[in-house]
């Protein structure tokens, strides 16, 4: 079979020598060249958007588009009006172009924050942390303005984290493509900004929380300035114990399959989540963060419904699932969030793991359905 460029290259010539050259295919991404090179450019402004308003914000975005997207496409499947699927997105309109593609895709903006952040505190720590607090590569809610390199690393990162979510859906990786490119761009960052990929723990293992707990300090140099700094860093000092986040995670499980259950929208309780933390960007305590909970408990019962036809079954299978995911990004981020110094995303972990378990199954025949991956 002749590969893309071929094809051109022939087009070209049975056309003649006046005519315009066809652009090639890239099949491992999905799309042809002037797509890419457009999505390529777009995501490095997307990248260092998200460097300039700070990840977290960039976040609370994607969460208002993806609400206004599924919000439109419910009233369109309401009313009648036909879709236009396009094949390598997720949604379609302003959930998929907009919402997870190259302005505030998670990927891409997020990521580039994230990235910028990681940059910063190492070189420019006067600008973040005070003693006592969290080193300054894991604020993500910190808005980098203008400052022109810290905006490029996040350029550069927005247009990696894109490749890799694109390569990802390319290659037929069960598993979501966005999420792991959330992953793999703050792993990335932590090697590239000379930061420990997991860190040495404080406490007994990985997973032990109780240096924090008793409020154990270490030392560090940040910019030549000896700090203080907790020994050990969960990623959210409220919402770390098993019990509490087993139980946020069935609440948000069985609100995201309610909302599946009745509106057919796998991303609208995301959204609702995704929104919910411009309370937590404002500095309003204890907000819970359940993104990772809801898509995963709107995939329950997605699953579920493929199962059983008791809708309430469904709803406890969806809070089922959102427990899992809460728990899973909680094994994490003790792993990999609290002991080094930059942000690498819990609640991406648990979505890359659970979908990779499901995506896993369907292939198998296991289950009949892989959610929202297109497999």
């Amino acid at each position: 079979m002749a590969t893309g460029l071929t094809q051109a290259v022939v087009a070209t010539q049975v056309a003649g020598i006046g005519a315009l050259p066809v652009l090639p295919q890239l099949p491992i991404v999905g799309v042809g060249l002037e797509e890419f090179l457009l999505l390529a450019i777009t995501a490095l402004a997307g990248g260092a958007f998200g460097a300039a308003i700070g990840a977290l914000p960039a976040f609370i975005f994607t969460g208002f588009l993806v609400f206004l997207g599924e919000g439109i496409a419910i009233l369109q499947r309401e009313i009648g009006t036909e879709l236009a699927v396009t094949s390598g997105e997720i949604a379609t309109g302003l959930t998929g172009v907009i919402g997870f593609g190259p302005i505030t895709g998670p990927h891409i903006a997020f990521a580039g924050g994230v990235a910028a952040s990681a940059y910063a505190g190492k070189k420019y720590p006067e600008m973040g942390a005070a003693d006592g607090e969290y080193h300054f590569g894991k604020d993500i809610t910190y808005a980098f303005g203008t400052k022109p390199d810290i905006l490029a690393v996040g350029a550069v990162f927005g247009l990696l984290g894109m490749v890799i979510a694109r390569v990802s859906g390319g290659l037929g990786v069960p598993t979501d493509g966005i999420a792991l490119s959330v992953v793999l761009t703050a792993v990335i960052a932590r090697v590239v900004f000379d930061y420990p990929v997991i860190g040495r723990p404080a406490g007994d293992g990985l997973l032990d929380m109780s240096p924090f707990e008793r409020g154990d300090t270490k030392t560090l140099t940040d910019g030549g300035v000896n700090v203080s700094r907790p020994a050990t860093e969960p990623w959210l000092p409220h919402q770390y114990e098993w019990s509490g986040v087993t139980v946020i995670g069935v609440v948000g499980g069985v609100l995201a399959g309610f909302i599946w259950l009745k509106t057919g929208s796998i991303f609208l309780g995301y959204a609702i989540s995704a929104m919910s933390l411009l309370f937590l960007q404002l500095g309003v305590e204890k907000i819970p963060v359940t993104h990772h909970i809801t898509l995963m408990g709107s995939v329950g019962a997605v699953v579920a419904d493929t199962l059983v036809a008791s809708t309430p079954l469904i709803a406890l299978v969806a809070g089922l699932f959102g427990a899992i995911s809460g728990l899973i990004g909680e094994v994490t981020q003790r792993v990999f969030y609290s002991h080094s110094g930059t942000h690498v995303d819990p609640p991406a972990m648990a979505i890359a793991i659970v979908m990779l378990i499901v995506g896993v199954l369907s292939l198998l025949n296991v289950l009949s359905t892989a959610g929202y991956l297109a497999l």
